[in-house]
């Protein structure tokens, strides 16, 4: 115990041990440790949830005969001020070099029961967990006999790691003083702002040559049915005024190195074709740039669909893609640009037109990054008995939104695509692509699709007089503040609802109107409807750049391609990737309140490294034992995490971490043919340890 508490005041805090030639693993001393060990271990009861199915007297009698144990005990919940001090007490009291806890999942209160085992004076890492309730007593609870014997596995496997475990140091890094937001949705730009308004330097990135995203394309919100433009667009202002945010549209990420404090983002600012004033004062034109006059549009003579407007409104090859647009700066789509030279012309002193301008590639540093990646429609074409594409009179949700929108092609005016007229029976089918386990649709709710619905409804009896809108349904799911107060509004307003899936639409040739097939679950019977417009729900998911940009900065994702968290609970906004952050519907569908809640969150955690200054990092990385390394760079291709590299030293080729980068996954350990990978607090002797321990049952 006295050798310990030396070596925690002579280590100097938050420093990286540098060992020459061999890790301290392979130290002299190591047999004689391992006889030395004395192990402390805690067994929670956690109320029921373990007590309930595991005998708990009888894991601690089985524990106290364990080799290396010197001390064990029980309480309710280790996890409480007075089990934490049985912990520290225990170190003191019984000269211990190691603890155990038997409770919970680690990713729970691991780093808990660390500070109590630092508190009691040994080195935090010198503890071990045994997950004896999520793996255990949870899924074993009608087996009392057959939970505790495996309790009893997990206890012995912990403990004779925990003998074996050695003092690490943490790795602390400076974090630079600038953050980056990639999307500027309403999530990205209130992340974005948050960012800004807490003094840190932030770059916000967008693909699209103007911000606002999906948002800036409704008409209105529910449930409170306020214009979209009319608050969003005073958050769009703000961003492109604000002098902490540095707004880059018409620019993807390109490449990622680095890690949290310290990412080297490389930036491709795609050629728009047009100057802004201020790259036009830079390039020394005095007046010159851009001031979105949009003399140049009229002129250009190429014609292309509007994607804002859901191609159902013609704009040209120089454009703008609505009068709102943030920077209000236009764009050349050089894909159809025909380079007549006719936009030159017109623009004159101004010379803001360059058809011969190239993409830039720049590169930036961060300490922080944000993903607020959006989302886009599931292609609802997939699912052939809608007839969505093949019946002008089936649309989606969106090209709704466009439609009624007073801003939108029609000028507000919802009429039908086949003739332009306007429709008297309006069927909205909710779910179209969700909760679909065929195999073409998603399986997921997409969450927000019967309250657009439900508010789309009330839209066409606004302004249609005589209209009657119906509404098929599996479910409808109003969880939010003041949606079910909504729903019922809807419903006294006099829409229908059928509870019922759509089979299959059919189109009557003469009149283009559809006949609509469903059953109705409430009355069991069939259902069916001659409707003039069919709008369609449809699924969300992850945006086309979500994957490629995820896998720059080395972020998780679920079966269906949504952005995963570090945890679900515990941390929602961070990743797996420390330093990168989620905010928004790229981590799963989300209203626009529970968007905007998410990117503060994300804002949030993503300043606090930066304000720190330094971030303090797990010791879980690889080390190389260079005297057995052949430097055959077969590792340096398999790490996940590009976290090694081949340097020359001494002569020779070796292999060298990026301790930074390193996560401790163990791929590069696992194969090196030659052994030499020493994976901190994963050691093959630990390992090994622990193999031993359960295939021996214990015998030494």
């Amino acid at each position: 115990m006295a050798d310990t508490k030396k070596n925690k005041k002579e280590s100097p805090a938050k420093k990286v041990v540098k060992v020459e030639g061999v890790p301290q693993s392979f130290s002299p001393k190591k047999e004689e440790e391992k006889k030395q060990a004395r192990i402390g271990v805690l067994i929670c009861h956690c109320g029921t949830n373990i007590a309930g199915s595991i005998d708990i007297k009888a894991l601690e009698e089985y524990t106290k005969t364990l080799p290396n144990v010197a001390f064990v005990d029980n309480y309710q919940y280790v996890c409480s001020t007075p089990g934490q001090k049985k912990i520290t007490d225990a170190i003191a009291q019984h000269n211990l070099t190691g603890t155990v806890v038997a409770a919970c999942s680690p990713r729970l209160h691991e780093p808990t029961f660390r500070t109590a085992t630092k508190e009691g004076g040994l080195n935090p890492f010198r503890f071990e967990m045994a997950n004896i309730r999520e793996q255990n007593s949870w899924v074993h609870m009608h087996d009392g006999e057959g939970a505790t014997e495996k309790a009893k596995d997990a206890v012995r496997i912990a403990v004779a790691k925990a003998s074996l475990l050695e003092d690490l140091i943490p790795k602390s890094v400076l974090v630079e003083k600038a953050a980056m937001v990639v999307g500027a949705g309403v999530a990205g730009m209130q992340a974005a702002l948050d960012l800004a308004n807490a003094g840190i330097k932030t770059y916000l990135i967008e693909t699209l040559p103007t911000i606002g995203g999906r948002m800036s394309q409704l008409d209105k919100t529910f449930p409170t049915l306020d214009c979209s433009q009319c608050i969003l667009t005073p958050k769009m202002v703000d961003v492109g005024r604000a002098p902490n945010i540095e707004l880059m549209t018409y620019t993807e990420v390109d490449a990622v190195e680095g890690y949290i404090g310290n990412f080297d983002v490389t930036l491709r600012k795609k050629a728009s074709g047009v100057l802004s004033m201020a790259q036009a004062e830079a390039m020394g034109i005095s007046g010159g740039g851009c001031n979105g006059c949009g003399d140049c549009e009229p002129v250009c003579p190429v014609i292309k669909p509007n994607d804002f407007e859901m191609g159902m409104k013609p704009r040209k090859a120089i454009y703008i893609s609505h009068p709102q647009v943030v920077p209000l700066l236009y764009t050349i789509d050089f894909d159809s640009c025909v380079k007549c030279g006719l936009c030159v012309t017109v623009c004159g002193d101004k010379k803001a037109i360059d058809l011969e301008m190239k993409d830039e590639f720049v590169k930036v540093k961060v300490g922080t990054v944000v993903l607020a990646l959006g989302f886009e429609l599931f292609p609802i074409e997939k699912k052939e008995e809608w007839g969505y594409k093949r019946f002008e009179n089936v649309i989606t949700s969106l090209e709704f939104e466009r439609l009624i929108c007073a801003s939108g092609p029609t000028g507000g005016h919802l009429v039908r695509p086949s003739d332009g007229k306007t429709p008297k029976k309006v069927a909205f089918i909710l779910c179209a692509g969700s909760r679909d386990n065929t195999g073409i649709g998603k399986p997921y709710c997409s969450r927000f699709c019967c309250m657009y619905s439900l508010k789309h409804a009330h839209q066409i009896i606004e302004k249609i007089p005589g209209v009657q809108p119906y509404i098929f349904y599996m479910d409808i799911r109003s969880f939010g503040k003041m949606y079910e107060e909504f729903y019922y509004r809807i419903q006294d307003e006099g829409t229908k609802f059928i509870r019922g899936r759509v089979s299959h639409i059919l189109e009557d040739p003469a009149t283009k109107n559809l006949m609509v097939h469903s059953d109705d679950t409430l009355l069991d019977q069939p259902f069916r409807l001659e409707a003039d417009l069919v709008v369609l729900a449809t699924a969300v998911q992850p945006s086309v750049d979500t994957d490629r940009t995820r896998k720059l900065f080395g972020v998780s994702c679920s079966m269906d391609g949504w952005l995963l968290e570090a945890h679900p609970k515990l941390n929602p906004c961070g990743t797996t990737t420390a330093g990168v952050f989620l905010a928004g519907v790229c981590q799963g569908p989300k209203d626009i309140p529970d968007t905007v809640a998410s990117a503060e969150g994300a804002a949030s955690a993503a300043s606090i490294p930066i304000h720190m200054g330094e971030v303090e990092l797990e010791p879980y990385f690889a080390q190389c034992i260079e005297e057995k390394c052949a430097g055959c760079g077969m590792c340096v291709n398999l790490c996940p995490y590009k976290a090694l590299a081949l340097i020359e030293k001494e002569g020779r080729t070796v292999m060298e971490v990026t301790e930074a980068k390193c996560k401790g996954c163990g791929t590069c350990g696992g194969f090196c043919p030659g052994g030499a990978i020493w994976m901190q607090h994963f050691a093959t002797p630990q390992i090994i340890g622990q193999i031993d321990a359960f295939l021996l049952g214990g015998a030494q």
